[in-house]
């Protein structure tokens, strides 16, 4: 019988009930996987679990995207990197729904055990890792600063609430010199979004980034010099009618590496939905390939360029 390892965060969502719980250990008991349920208890744990476990097949993370982030990061430093998989508990979850998840676990386990193994691309700024998204501006911090009891009450409609409050946020510029594809260039900017997805935020973003892969090397850089709330929903109605470097003050590359220098410390980070605080003024990101999943089938043709890299799991 093989090992699985569920590493659950509480505060990212409940297995409701005893039965739950019962029918995720039949359920894997049904694939020959003897199952281990492993609580987390701060911020940082699943991470410090992940980098510990010995003699494991498969590590399925229990929790929301930061949750993922944690488990994710944790595997890039073993020697020998687990199988992941992922259970969406949070109240966002792009990173699922991007995958085709739903919001029942037994069923998501379903999909994961008859899915399809796939390696992901997963970038890194400054050797943090992040899965879908890194991003510094005014707001970012919505998804990491909104109360936990708000989100408890609300959900999703809290990170709305929350940041209808911080619209009292003034822009702020940044000069930034950044490297990208050996070119060196400089400008001012209020916004940096550096993604791997398709959905941010709880929207979908196809319609934004035509194409994109999980498997391609390559992430999509944004960078904005939005000088208002106005220029917002300017830029907003943009997005429904142009492409991307049609718009002004937007600034696109798709690209395996860049690296930005500022001219004083900037503001914290937002990756995966989480503060990542720092004290530097230079930031590169690049792609890491150590990570396989399990991943449903349903849609691995919308996000893989390499489509026969097939392994059924079970």
């Amino acid at each position: 019988m093989k090992k699985c390892v569920v590493i659950y965060n509480p505060n990212s969502g409940k297995l409701t009930n005893r039965n739950d719980v019962k029918k995720i250990y039949k359920l894997l008991e049904n694939y020959d996987y003897e199952t281990e349920i492993i609580y987390t208890e701060y911020r940082g744990h699943a991470k410090e679990i992940t980098k510990k476990l010995k003699n494991v097949d498969l590590l399925l993370c229990a929790g929301g995207d930061g949750t993922l982030n944690e488990v994710i990061s944790g595997n890039i430093e073993r020697k020998k990197p687990i199988l992941l998989g992922h259970l969406p508990l949070g109240s966002v979850n792009d990173v699922a729904h991007m995958y085709g998840m739903s919001n029942n676990t037994v069923n998501n386990i379903v999909m994961l055990l008859n899915g399809v193994e796939k390696n992901i691309d997963v970038c890194l700024i400054n050797n943090n890792p992040f899965v879908y998204v890194a991003c510094m501006g005014a707001f970012v911090d919505i998804s990491y600063a909104t109360p936990r009891k708000l989100k408890e009450k609300y959900g999703r409609l809290a990170y709305v609430i929350y940041g209808i409050k911080q619209l009292k946020q003034k822009m702020q510029f940044h000069h930034i010199k950044y490297t990208v594809d050996g070119k060196e260039y400089e400008n001012k900017f209020s916004f940096i979004f550096i993604t791997n997805s398709n959905r941010v935020g709880g929207m979908n973003i196809k319609d934004i980034y035509s194409d994109v892969k999980l498997d391609d090397n390559k992430f999509e850089v944004l960078m904005c010099d939005i000088k208002s709330k106005w220029d917002i929903i300017k830029a907003v109605h943009y997005l429904k009618r142009r492409e991307l470097n049609e718009i002004p003050g937007f600034t696109y590359f798709k690209t395996d590496y860049i690296k930005f220098e500022f001219d004083e410390i900037p503001p914290s980070w937002c990756i995966d939905g989480d503060e990542l605080t720092h004290k530097s003024k230079v930031f590169e990101i690049k792609i890491n390939k150590d990570n396989n999943m399990l991943l449903p089938s349903k849609n691995i043709d919308l996000l893989f360029e390499n489509k026969n890299e097939d392994s059924n799991n079970e």
